[in-house]
């Protein structure tokens, strides 16, 4: 991290910059909607009344940011340590077999049990789909982003040929598990809070909502009040101190490694055991991907990465809605819509830094020259 990143104060940082990076994509966006013939303000309304605007709509918006957090967490810690896990979208594909093999076994089991497995399988498939990039980085010098995006191409392949020949039911023709028993399914969240004596909507959000943000809660432990977590940003800042200072880069580049692709296993919980109740391909429908613009925008806080996750699941519900009720804006325009949000707090992050750096820099004179 450059040297304004760390001194601009925490609400520049963290909050000012995203906004003006969120800002301009939105304004690209209403041009592209004024050009097609359409509204941009009543685009707007309608996108936000079909994200927050009803029950169900708030359902699916709190169910597309399970997603995002996991794999925008599992980003978050491996890029604290210096590295871009790319591979996020197939470590949470293995992790989906990992719950399936639980759920297909256990099915009839208590629920709890089966729930604290499938959790503890959804870590070490993901972690284990990871661990390989991890050791190629650390003893063989092979770059990361190269080994975790090649690994993504063979966990599609493996599901397909599983999914095809070994775990299908017999004489089906979908690639496709049995569906789960009801033991081995995670509560969906309405009929969770019904139990409770509280009526919500109907919608696929199911208590892994509450497991996320558990986890970003212990990301958040880890990675500013523990000592690893120290290791991993001291390796992430500067390689050669970690050296200097007894480090052993290969032994914390495994292990953030293991703990990311941990946390994007996760993510199956939310799709196979909390919504699909089976394991089916491209259950992870790019969420890996997004999750990289999710911990960017976060500034790979959790507390950050749950607000931008926030507002990606509100672009897929409210999108989702919005390309009902106008024809004229498709659903590739919704697409487009997310890809300029990943644009410009991905890719266009550090557009407005110079410009807000020398703002600040006429107040403080220790940013002059950063």
């Amino acid at each position: 991290m450059s040297r304004s990143a760390r001194e601009l104060p925490v609400w520049v940082d963290a909050g000012l910059i995203p906004f003006l990076n969120l800002a301009a994509a939105f304004l690209v966006t209403g041009i592209l909607i004024l050009i097609i013939g359409e509204s941009p303000v009543e685009s707007v309304k309608i996108m936000l009344t079909g994200a927050f605007g009803y029950g169900e709509g708030v359902g699916y918006t709190l169910f597309y940011t399970t997603n995002f957090i996991f794999t925008g967490l599992a980003f978050a810690v491996a890029l604290h340590a210096g590295l871009f896990n790319i591979g996020t979208e197939g470590q949470a594909y293995i992790g989906g077999l990992g719950v399936a093999s639980v759920c297909l076994a256990l099915g009839g089991f208590p629920m709890p049990i089966v729930i604290l497995l499938a959790i503890i399988a959804s870590a070490l498939f993901g972690a284990a789909w990871a661990f390989l990039p991890a050791y190629l980085q650390a003893k063989r010098g092979s770059h990361i982003v190269i080994t975790t995006i090649m690994f993504n191409f063979i966990a599609a392949a493996l599901m397909v040929y599983l999914l095809v020949n070994v775990l299908s039911p017999a004489g089906s023709m979908q690639p496709e598990t049995r569906t789960f028993d009801e033991s081995a399914r995670v509560p969906l969240m309405h009929d969770f809070l019904a139990g409770l004596g509280m009526v919500i909507a109907r919608s696929p959000l199911n208590l892994s909502f509450f497991w996320a943000l558990i986890c970003a809660g212990l990301v958040q432990v880890l990675i500013w009040h523990t000592k690893l977590g120290y290791e991993l940003r001291v390796l992430g800042a500067n390689p050669e101190a970690a050296v200097y200072a007894g480090m052993k880069p290969d032994r914390l580049i495994v292990t953030a490694m293991l703990i990311s692709g941990g946390l994007a296993g996760f993510m199956a919980l939310n799709e196979v055991m909390g919504s699909q109740n089976r394991l089916v391909l491209e259950f992870t429908s790019g969420y890996g991907f997004v999750g990289i613009a999710v911990a960017l925008m976060g500034r790979s806080r959790p507390v950050g990465i749950i607000l931008a996750a926030l507002l990606f699941g509100a672009l897929y519900q409210g999108g989702a809605d919005l390309a009902f009720e106008k024809p004229a804006i498709t659903r590739q325009m919704i697409v487009i819509i997310q890809g300029l949000v990943i644009l410009f707090a991905g890719a266009l992050e550090h557009m407005f830094r110079p410009q807000i750096t020398r703002i600040f820099a006429r107040r403080n004179p220790q940013l002059r020259g950063a």
